[in-house]
């Protein structure tokens, strides 16, 4: 009896599997790269020791508690952003999808035009809008809110895609069989479509997060007090800008990590495949 075949994924029918002269080619374009970078940072540092930028004048501060106290005040700005932005564009991009595949023709195209137009606008553009314009209508809006409301239009546009493509990947046949015994198109997307399609796409739905941390980082903007903004304080009051940059980069990039790693958690409880 012949072995079962191997169930295949997306990735193997798109990509075939790399021969012997190719896996050499790999490792060797692996152990090259890995010597130019580990070259490079060692060409950094060194410009930074002439420069004098590893002098312990730049980096003591960074042990007083009272600079990881900013710190931590904008990193809670930054979080109550990114939380709030993520919610709202998940239910501004959840209105957008359900528009865009209602079946009604004004309506669908109303909602691709507004999709697309918060897609393609780069979300600091959205922000000078919020911060020159708005006011200028008589609307007064606190930096919080003029910072969170760009970030989620933006990544609301991103999202409803993500949405749609979920609904799309739901079988055609549940919703025939499920017009065929009488149930209305809504109560079909509700109960039916929309839980498997949120399935589907929960992982990215979770590492768009990370976008929208990554967008709260121009908030110096309006001069909102997050991480970035408090960083760029401590960089005026200890001329220390190599330090300080690093040492948020690290934040962010602990920040993004705990995030992607979020989203590979949720996506194994429910028994979502991800594909590396």
């Amino acid at each position: 009896m012949s072995a079962p075949a191997r169930p295949t994924s997306i990735r193997d029918a798109l990509y075939e599997a790399p021969g012997p002269r190719t896996r050499r080619l790999m490792v060797a374009g692996t152990v090259v790269t890995g010597i130019l970078v580990i070259i490079g940072i060692g060409l950094v540092i060194r410009q930074f020791y002439v420069t004098g930028q590893l002098a312990p004048r730049y980096w003591t501060f960074l042990a007083q508690p009272t600079t990881w106290r900013y710190l931590l005040q904008g990193f809670r700005g930054t979080v109550s952003v990114a939380l709030t932005a993520g919610v709202l564009s998940l239910l501004l991009g959840l209105v957008l999808m359900l528009g865009r595949t209602s079946g009604i023709r004004p309506l669908s195209a109303l909602c691709r035009v507004v999709t697309d137009f918060f897609r393609g606008v780069p979300s600091l553009l959205l922000i000078y809008f919020f911060f020159l314009a708005v006011p200028q209508y008589g609307i007064r809006l606190s930096s919080f809110w003029m910072i969170t409301l760009p970030v989620t239009l933006a990544a609301s546009g991103v999202l409803a895609e993500v949405l749609r493509a979920g609904v799309n990947a739901v079988p055609r046949g549940q919703v025939e069989a499920a017009l065929s015994l009488g149930m209305r198109r809504g109560r079909i997307m509700f109960k039916i479509v929309l839980p498997q399609a949120v399935r589907f796409v929960i992982p990215s739905l979770i590492s768009q997060l990370v976008v929208v941390v990554k967008d709260t980082t121009v908030a110096y903007v309006v001069s909102y007090p997050d991480l970035m903004q408090n960083a760029r304080v401590l960089i005026t009051n200890y001329d220390a800008l190599v330090s300080m940059y690093f040492t948020v980069a690290i934040v962010y990039i602990l920040l993004n990590y705990a995030i992607n790693k979020l989203s590979g958690f949720v996506a194994e409880r429910m028994g979502v495949k991800i594909i590396r």
